[in-house]
């Protein structure tokens, strides 16, 4: 009889704790990260009674849960790489639709100005053309300005997510240490909620790092980021934080606390969401940055060449229409103290110009050129003096100083381009819409020679605008102001003076044609007709891409690079959810089993429940017998 009680109530109290763990599976179908728990049942230790062994019933041997630690670290490698395709398929949309949106990109203003002056070109004297074509010419500079503005409002948006990311990055590694300290050194002891809690949150700290989980003897999970950083060793949890770029403080790099030491970390070989905004700002908005002050500088130059060329209705040669800032240079904040090298920055050659970053150091006697994202070596000419500066990809550098070895400079030729921009004249006046020359054929003239078009090649020279009196001789040769004879043939090109012609027609001996200053308040429109030209000068790549195929392909280039990042998370999406069915297809609650087993085991409680009233009715019977 007592050992038919003692098997009952073992199998009573098994049954009990069963019940309850197939009740806290269910409570937790919808908590993420757990996994099921199983009850695994043992049969107890036999009684000797003389002529063999009698079984005393049941017990638990193991509350577990059910894992695959394989399907778990894949399901962590997809999870860390979702985490960064997300940020950067988010924030490289927001660049996307700031370049294709009509209300904010650049195309419409563009359009607008450059019709202003077209516009201008109709009516040279005209005041209201004028103040248009000004108007218009301020509208762009603000749309660049505003274009400016939205990106590097990006760049601190990726600033304080590099800050709250290394926040919750301490806060994540800690709690797994301390965890890992919990469990100690036999993780089969451990309770399986805090192992599913651990494993929760070394999943979370993977969203933002990348990396994976690897475990020791004993159960410690040991977490290393993309880049094998450990974060968490044991029962140590590293620091993290952020400090300043040693070339841009305003941008902020993620860096490791180790050994009383600071250590940056290379953005490159991180995952995560931290890994996203790094990249995002070194693929997407660097270049755009980049590319949008690539295309202003290529705007300022021609335009302001264009406009040189004319003259204004005050009879002055026009000057700088739009203003523009050098290159922006920056010196490394860990040069050595004692140097005194300084770098200035100049645009040259716009047509080689770029926009890559480059670092300039000095190797202990000479100085070398190197692409920031690349490091790939650039060939630079020039000794770096005033007079010989060196040139390398379209800017000139004219170093001054001494420098000490691995003294570095950044030299950013157009990323803050826009931030000096301005339109350069405010009286409408300035505004260079005519010819600083004019030809004029005699009154006596016999042949059919007219005057045809009249172009200034070089408004620098100081004879430019000096009278000038063409001279036939005969219908093949002239003079200009006695000096000659040149031979002629009908069309050809006449120069002087920093200024060519071209005669439409057969003169005949005696004509004369002479060249002469455009007066003030001249309503000639031909500067105004070749600044309408300007956004089809070839102004880049070696002259083979005009200022509007540049505006162009920064609208491209923003677009495939957002596109590009959408395709990618699509196919991790898939990627992540795969790993993420695979691990709930071990792990995961599923109801119907869940139902199976209650009610199995609830039969099981039943019997033994009956077990134990058939053992009092057993107990009754002898007291009744004895009594």
């Amino acid at each position: 009889m007592p050992s038919v009680l003692s098997t009952g109530s073992s199998a009573l109290i098994a049954f009990q704790r069963a019940l309850a763990t197939v009740s806290h599976n269910v409570a937790n179908i919808k908590t993420d990260g757990y996994s099921r728990q199983k009850v695994d049942f043992a049969t107890r230790n036999p009684t000797d009674v003389g002529y063999g062994d009698v079984g005393n019933g049941t017990k638990i041997t193991d509350i577990r849960r059910v894992a695959d630690q394989l399907a778990i670290s894949r399901l962590l490698d997809s999870s860390g790489e979702l985490a960064r395709l997300k940020q950067l398929s988010g924030l490289a949309d927001r660049v996307d639709a700031l370049f294709s949106d009509s209300a904010t990109n650049l195309n419409g203003i563009w359009s607008n100005f450059f019709d202003s002056v077209s516009g201008l070109s109709a009516n040279a004297a005209g005041a209201a053309d004028r103040r248009s074509m000004l108007d218009n010419a301020n509208g762009l500079v603000n749309r660049f300005k505003q274009l400016t503005g939205h990106l590097d409002s990006l760049g601190h948006e990726v600033n304080n997510g590099l800050i709250a990311g290394a926040s919750e990055i301490n806060r994540l590694a800690t709690e797994i240490a301390q965890i890992n300290s919990a469990i100690g050194s036999d993780a089969n002891r451990a309770a399986p909620d805090l192992l599913d809690r651990r494993d929760q949150l070394i999943s979370q700290l993977v969203g933002y790092t990348g990396g994976t989980a690897v475990i020791q003897d004993g159960g410690i999970m040991n977490v290393y980021s993309a880049g094998g950083h450990a974060l968490v060793v044991g029962s140590t949890a590293s620091q993290v934080t952020t400090v300043a770029d040693p070339f841009q403080p305003e941008r902020l790099q993620l860096a490791l606390r180790t050994l009383g030491q600071t250590i940056a970390l290379d953005g490159k070989a991180l995952g995560g969401s931290i890994g996203g905004l790094i990249e995002f700002r070194d693929t997407v908005l660097t270049p755009a940055q980049a590319e949008l002050g690539r295309i202003a500088v290529g705007l300022t130059q021609a335009f302001n060449e264009s406009h040189r060329e004319g003259m204004d209705l005050y009879g002055d040669m026009g000057a700088d229409f739009f203003a523009l800032a050098p290159p922006k240079v920056a010196a490394h904040s860990g040069n050595n103290s004692a140097s005194t090298a300084t770098v200035a920055a100049s645009y040259g050659d716009t047509t080689k110009l770029d926009g890559q970053n480059l670092q300039l150091r000095f190797d202990g006697s000479n100085w070398v050129a190197t692409r920031t994202d690349t490091g790939a070596p650039v060939s630079m000419t020039g000794s770096g003096t005033a007079l010989d500066p060196f040139v390398v990809n379209g800017i000139e550098l004219v170093v001054g100083g001494t420098p000490a070895l691995n003294d570095r400079f950044l030299v950013q030729p157009t990323a803050a381009a826009v931030n000096g921009l301005s339109v350069a004249i405010t009286d409408p006046s300035r505004i260079a819409a005519a010819n600083p020359v004019r030809v004029k054929a005699d009154m006596g003239n016999i042949g059919t020679g007219v005057a045809g078009r009249l172009d200034v090649t070089d408004a620098t020279d100081t004879a430019l605008l000096n009278p000038a009196s063409i001279d036939f001789i005969d219908a093949d040769h002239y003079t200009i102001d006695g000096l000659g004879p040149y031979a002629y043939t009908p069309g050809q090109t006449i120069s002087a003076n920093g200024w060519s012609l071209v005669l439409d027609g057969k003169p005949a001996a005696g004509d004369t044609f002479t060249v002469s200053r455009t007066p003030a308040g001249s309503s000639d429109n031909g500067n105004a007709s070749r600044l309408a030209k300007v956004e089809d000068a070839k102004a880049f790549n070696g002259g083979t891409v005009t200022l509007n195929g540049a505006l162009g392909g920064l609208t491209t280039q923003v677009g495939a690079a957002a596109r590009a990042a959408d395709y990618s998370l699509q196919a991790q999406q898939v990627i992540n959810e795969n790993a993420q069915a695979t691990r709930d297809s071990v792990s995961g609650v599923n109801l119907d089993e869940e139902a199976a087993d209650m009610l199995r085991l609830q039969q099981a409680y039943q019997a033994a429940s009956q077990l134990i009233s058939t053992a009092d009715t057993m107990f009754q019977s002898i007291l009744r017998a004895v009594g």
